[in-house]
């Protein structure tokens, strides 16, 4: 797939104020400080899309990218330990959840999460979650360019050992770098062929 046009719709308190549209919907969501603004930027060869910051967890809001006038992408606000009071924090995640369980036009979530780490339980729980919701999900692997490529296939293969302790099937993977521009094709490659299907 090609992205010949990408522009901003809306930002969204809550999922019932998202756009009145019928069109698919792609969210993007990870821990904050995991590159999810670069990722988007990456995909939609457009550095000034989604707002990148120094600081963690700049996301407070659904927001809702029309993509090539067919598909939206949305940037959901991270989760986990972004400095915030315990009243936004539920605030955020009721948003969230009340998001991804409640919007019918929502296709399929992809979690980002960073390769150089070892598994972290705010990512399972919230994997865990959506599996337990029956929500379709991929996980997305950021920063591959900062490890050499033995080390990133090494993270992956520990990561897919850790889910199997609670999952039968794996979900789908992708791994990326929006410095180097990898898994660019493989990302929206999936959307098209998912797109296709609908």
């Amino acid at each position: 797939m090609d992205i010949k046009q990408a522009e901003f719709v809306i930002s969204a308190p809550r999922e019932s104020m998202c756009p009145n549209d019928t069109k698919p919907e792609y969210a993007f969501i990870g821990r904050s400080n995991v590159g999810k603004s670069s990722l988007i930027n990456m995909l939609c060869n457009n550095k000034k899309l989604a707002k990148t910051s120094a600081t963690p967890g700049k996301t407070l809001l659904i927001n809702h990218f029309i993509i090539n006038k067919e598909w939206y992408l949305v940037d959901l606000p991270g989760y986990g330990f972004a400095k915030r009071s315990k009243t936004e924090i539920a605030r955020l995640d009721q948003m969230i959840r009340g998001y991804i369980l409640q919007r019918e036009q929502l296709v399929n979530v992809f979690v980002l999460v960073d390769v150089r780490l070892e598994p972290q339980k705010v990512d399972l729980e919230f994997i865990d979650w959506l599996g337990g919701s029956g929500i379709p999900f991929t996980i997305v692997f950021t920063k591959a360019d900062k490890l050499t490529n033995g080390k990133v296939a090494a993270n992956v293969e520990a990561y897919k050992k850790k889910l199997l302790d609670t999952w039968e099937e794996l979900p789908p993977m992708i791994v990326t770098s929006s410095e180097k521009k990898i898994g660019r094709a493989e990302v929206l490659d999936y959307i098209e062929s998912i797109n296709k299907g609908l």
